[in-house]
Order: C-alpha cells, then structure tokens, then sequence
C-alpha cells in the first residue's frame, strides 16, 4: 500500500500500516442497565465519496473518504480483525475522541490516552465510560443536540466517524518485526500437536446482504444536501478500553494515514448510490428468542483506561428521541459465550 493511502477492500477499511476496520451492525441495548456484547449482523457497505461526485454534497467531496447508510438510532461497533502489525489508532465521532473525550488532534497523547492499541483492541463498541465499560455508538442526525460531539463542544458541525492510524517508529517496528521472525521459527521447529482446532472470532461478522448495483441507464441525480447523521451513544455494555503499555515514544510522530466516515441516511444512500440500504435493524426480543449467541469478553492481563469526565457526562439519544417502546427481553445464561480468558480461578499444574 501507498504510504498515506486509505483503501476499500470489499467492507473493510485498509489503512497504512496493516490496519483494518469494519463497521458492523448490530443490536442496540436498552439505555438503562449494563448488557453482554450485542452481536454481528452483518457489515455495513462501505463506498467512495469521489466516487459519486455528481450526487454527495459538495461538503462531502471536499472531505473525501467514504460513506455507509445507517437508520435512525441503528448501533453499531468497529471490528479491527485483520490487523496485522502494532498500530495507534485514533477514533473520532463528529471530531471529538471516543477514548479521552478531547478535541480531535493529529497527534498521539498519553493523558489521557487518546487512541486504542492495535491489534490489541479487538473492537469498539461505544465511546470509553471507564470501569470496564463503553457507551453503544447510536446513529443520530445532526441538529438536534443528541450526537456526542454536540453535548461535548456545543455545536454539531462535523459529524460522521474520524479515523487515523499511527504505526510504530522504525526502529520499534524493526524490533517488532525481528521478535515476530524468531517466534515463527520457533513455531516452524516444533514437531505438530496431534489434531488440533481453531476458532473463528465469534464478533467477526458477515456481509451484510448485498446492495443492487444501479440500473444501466439510470437517470443523472443532481447533488444537493444531504441529511447529515453523527454518533450519540446508547446502552452501556461490558467492554474495556486497553490502556497502551508502550512508552509514547515508541509509536511515530505523525499519522500515516486518516480518512472521513460520512453517515448516510438510507433514503440518501439509495438517491446519491442507486444502490438498495440494508434492510432495518433486526428485533431485538426476536433475536434473543432465537437463542443466538451474545458475548462476554474478559481479558485479566490487560489495564483498562479510566472514565474521563467529559464523555462520563454524555447522555443517551433516548432523552432527545424519547423511548422507542421496543420490547426487551434479557438474554439466556447459555446464549452469553466468553471470548478471551475465561473469568474464573486459574488451573493448577502438577507433575505428568
């Protein structure tokens, strides 16, 4: 890749320095309570802005970067599956950092820490409310106070999703390359384990059913503005924000590469695309009564960052939007799978 080039891979966002994101859809939780992990329902589809100049707003094109459709009051979370070598990144929701709650900057701070580790941080589901915990991200449009950058900075201008990667420095990523070379051949001279098994991230979602492509011949669509949509957060689950063990200075001093996320109403998908939104979000009491799975996740070597007071203070979008009356019904104890290590008291070894 291109140092600084941003691509698209079917869903996924390729940023410099082996970085992948995925936006996933996903159940939203009640506002009230503290739930498991909500599962993947697929991928939301990802496109170019340049690539449909004569239908964005002209807004848009002079940001570039990408867009996805999302409904109003849609949740969803970011999956960093795929990630290949240690990289800083930086998530923002309408320019205010989902981790420390600051304004956004182009550059890495350690207190508070504004980025998540990678591949250290498998995902994220909502901005950091501190004590193993993150607010759900909970589409919003713009205007009506309820996204996170509106209660943080009092106005609501950007919007969207912000995201920019910083690797290690070269020397950091030398070191880093040369310990992964001997621990693969450390692998390699080991005689193989009889049998063996693997597991699939159980958070890895699939594709999202496919979006017909526009019709040949379409008639042109003029751009105009297009209804804006930002980030507000929902329910609180069990998630932790990892705290970075590498000094600050390991990591580059300017970011590699950043890119725009434009949240596109459905409508505004089908008009500026051609191409058919997702279908709504998925029932919640109906998935639990289908007994499909939820998550917990526990990681007991890792440090979670602490609540920061200004993303502590953002209320749900349910106090703009009132209570959507959906029914809720709690999930199983045998519907929650752990991920990660398991919870309980470690395992004696003895002679053998």
């Amino acid at each position: 890749m291109t140092e600084g080039t941003v691509r698209i891979d079917g869903n996924t966002l390729r940023l410099p320095g082996g970085v992948q994101v995925r936006f996933i859809r996903t159940l939203r939780l009640p506002e009230t309570g503290t739930h498991e992990l909500p599962p993947g329902l697929g991928e939301f589809p990802v496109r170019r802005v340049e690539d449909y100049p004569d239908t964005v707003p002209a807004a848009w094109r002079s940001r570039g970067g990408v867009m996805l459709p999302v409904y109003l009051r849609e949740a969803m979370w970011l999956s960093f599956a795929g990630t290949s070598e240690p990289a800083a990144l930086q998530v923002g929701v309408g320019k205010v950092c989902a981790v420390s709650g600051k304004p956004w900057s182009s550059r890495l701070t350690r207190d508070p820490q504004n980025y998540v580790v990678l591949p250290r941080q498998p995902w994220l589901d909502g901005i950091n409310s501190g004590k193993g915990t993150v607010r759900q991200f909970v589409a919003v449009p713009l205007g009506l106070g309820a996204t996170v950058e509106g209660q943080v900075t009092g106005e609501e201008v950007w919007g969207g999703v912000q995201l920019q990667s910083f690797p290690l420095n070269d020397g950091e990523l030398a070191a880093w390359r040369d310990a992964e070379r001997r621990k693969a051949q450390a692998r390699r001279e080991m005689p193989p384990a009889p049998g063996g098994y693997g597991t699939a991230m159980p958070m890895a979602a699939p594709a999202a059913p496919g979006a017909a492509p526009a019709p040949a011949g379409a008639p042109s669509r003029r751009s105009r503005g297009a209804a804006a949509m930002g980030l507000g957060v929902g329910g609180s689950m069990r998630q932790e924000v990892y705290r970075d063990d590498r000094p600050l200075g390991a990591w580059a001093e300017k970011p590699a590469g950043r890119v725009f996320v434009h949240l596109v109403t459905p409508p505004e998908w089908r008009r500026i695309t051609g191409e058919a939104p997702p279908p709504s979000p998925v029932d919640r009491a109906a998935y639990t009564r289908a007994g499909l799975p939820w998550f917990d996740y526990y990681d007991q070597d890792a440090a979670d960052l602490a609540p920061t007071d200004t993303l502590g203070k953002v209320r749900p979008v349910g106090d703009w939007l009132g209570d959507d009356h959906e029914p809720w019904q709690e999930p199983s104890p045998h519907q929650v799978k752990p991920l990660g290590d398991a919870p309980g008291k470690p395992v004696g070894d003895g002679d053998w």
